[in-house]
């Protein structure tokens, strides 16, 4: 379990774009002592910790040693991203680093938690918390982690996936907007800011790509050819979890998949479940996802 990793810092507009190109540029660009992170990225120390933590969070780099050297590089996800969206512009890009980062069951704990586990829908600061304590308790192993970590977590989550013109009524100018990219996807909103109660919010089904739905119930499904509509709406880290989903939505996005002739929807028979039509691995979901893009933009 891994808490409060990102410093107090969401991940900004911009940070994620650069930061791969200064990797891919430098793959000891956060490690070597030779050049100065902060004059590379133009941000403070933390900021710097920050950004090297979220890199990895969203599945964007790795760290590995390399001939005795600690190298961060980028991911095969981070590769295609930066080839075909390195601005972090699309918003099935965004889909795919939200279902990166809210997987992280050992690395964005808090994160993994709030969409896996967490069970309540409308929500203050201090249910999270308590919830999260208890989560703790019960698969921790006696280790002392401090109730402001939780609480920065929790307020991370909140900056991460809610824009700053829902919380603060001084209207914001788009030079100086620093909102988390993750915060299009609408995940969250706020229920009653006087008593600062939130609720995890479903996103329109138009916003859902097939095929960046389709990858990550490829990547859970662990080769199977049917799966229950049971598993892909509530099993951690399916697409009903980690985006918010309610049966209608999900339901939708499927009909989606199922005109592509992916899948097939099977609701007879007392069975609800799709079959695989076509099996296909997450990037190569992904691969098609920017091949689709790129046909819409030459139409």
């Amino acid at each position: 379990m891994r808490f409060r990793a990102h410093e107090t810092f969401f991940i900004r507009k911009g940070w994620l774009s650069k930061g791969m190109r200064c990797v891919k540029e430098n793959p000891r660009v956060f490690l070597t002592q030779d050049e100065n992170p902060m004059d590379v990225f133009g941000i403070g120390a933390n900021m710097v910790k920050a950004l090297r933590y979220w890199l990895q969070a969203v599945g964007l780099t790795e760290e590995k040693f390399d001939g005795g050297k600690r190298l961060q590089n980028l991911t095969e996800l981070g590769k295609i991203i930066f080839k075909y969206d390195t601005y972090v512009e699309e918003i099935g890009t965004l889909h795919l680093l939200q279902y990166r980062l809210a997987s992280q069951k050992d690395e964005a704990t808090a994160w993994y938690f709030f969409f896996n586990e967490f069970s309540m829908s409308e929500f203050t600061r201090e249910d999270f918390v308590a919830a999260l304590q208890k989560y703790i308790q019960m698969r921790n192993d006696n280790t002392a982690i401090s109730y402001r970590s939780l609480n920065d977590d929790f307020q991370c989550i909140i900056n991460t996936y809610l824009p700053r013109y829902k919380t603060n009524p001084v209207k914001i100018s788009p030079e100086n907007n620093i909102d988390c990219p993750l915060g299009e996807l609408g995940l969250i909103d706020i229920l009653n800011k006087n008593k600062k109660t939130y609720r995890k919010s479903t996103p329109p089904t138009a916003t859902l790509n097939p095929y960046v739905i389709f990858a990550v119930i490829q990547d859970n499904g662990g080769g199977a050819t049917e799966i229950s509509l049971e598993k892909i709406l509530n099993a951690p880290c399916n697409i009903g979890r980690i985006f918010n989903l309610d049966s209608t939505t999900m339901l939708d996005a499927l009909y989606k998949i199922e005109k592509l002739q992916l899948i097939k929807i099977k609701r007879t028979a007392g069975l609800d479940v799709i079959l695989i039509q076509k099996p296909l691995s997450f990037l190569e979901c992904v691969k098609l996802f920017y091949d689709s893009i790129n046909a819409e933009n030459l139409e």
